[in-house]
């Protein structure tokens, strides 16, 4: 794992590390990470650890646990569902506003989707999930309602961390992924929300092959 930080308020840059650490899988689930350890990693006092810790706490990403210290949650086949049917919702409605627009598809969505292909066969699955979500926020984005883009965005992080799963558990689905978001574009640019809405819940379905690579949570 890398030891560098990004730029700006120390704990700031303790949070960005931790964080994107664990989506990728670095910091796995189960591990327990030492205040004296990561203040050292990071080269900052143990103050903002601390801060950080409990950030990533209220987001779900650690528990602090008494006389234990902090420990990274596991991804479960749950948190997995819930999430995708919290996107399901948000992407859902936004189909509909864009189709109603004759909008058509945004235009970065083409070019997200070859960089996807590329990430995809390095297997730099961080790299794929940021994609992805970028893929499907472009969408929310077009639909024009900055409230909703915005509880879009809290979901940004555990969106990412449950697509790495996914891609760790089946990275043979990665074709098929390729497909549907292909098939989505093209519904968005035909003004048919009754297929990309189709589309979209295939998509954003538990696969039973991923869910029992997870915990039941």
């Amino acid at each position: 794992m890398t030891t560098s930080a990004p730029a700006g308020p120390a704990r700031d840059r303790v949070y960005a590390w931790l964080r994107d650490g664990i989506i990728a899988g670095d910091l796995e689930g189960g591990r327990f990470l030492d205040e004296q350890w990561v203040s050292g990693v990071v080269g900052v006092s143990r103050t903002p650890v601390r801060e950080a810790f409990h950030r990533l706490e209220a987001e779900r990403f650690i528990s602090l646990l008494p006389r234990k210290g902090a420990q990274v949650r596991t991804v479960t086949a749950r948190e997995l569902a819930e999430v995708y049917q919290s996107r399901r919702l948000i992407e859902g409605h936004a189909i509909g506003e864009v189709c109603a627009a004759r909008a058509g598809a945004p235009a970065e969505m083409a070019g997200l989707i070859e960089e996807m292909d590329r990430a995809g066969k390095a297997r730099d699955w961080f790299a794929v999930s940021g994609l992805d979500r970028s893929f499907h926020r472009a969408i929310v984005r077009a639909a024009g309602n900055s409230v909703l883009t915005e509880l879009y965005d809290t979901l940004r992080s555990r969106q990412q961390r449950v697509a790495v799963r996914a891609l760790e558990a089946r990275p043979e689905r990665l074709p098929v992924i390729d497909a549907e978001h292909r098939a989505l574009v093209a519904a968005l640019d035909a003004h048919d929300a009754e297929e990309a809405l189709r589309i979209l819940n295939q998509h954003l379905r538990p696969v039973s092959e991923v869910v029992s690579a997870l915990d039941r949570g």
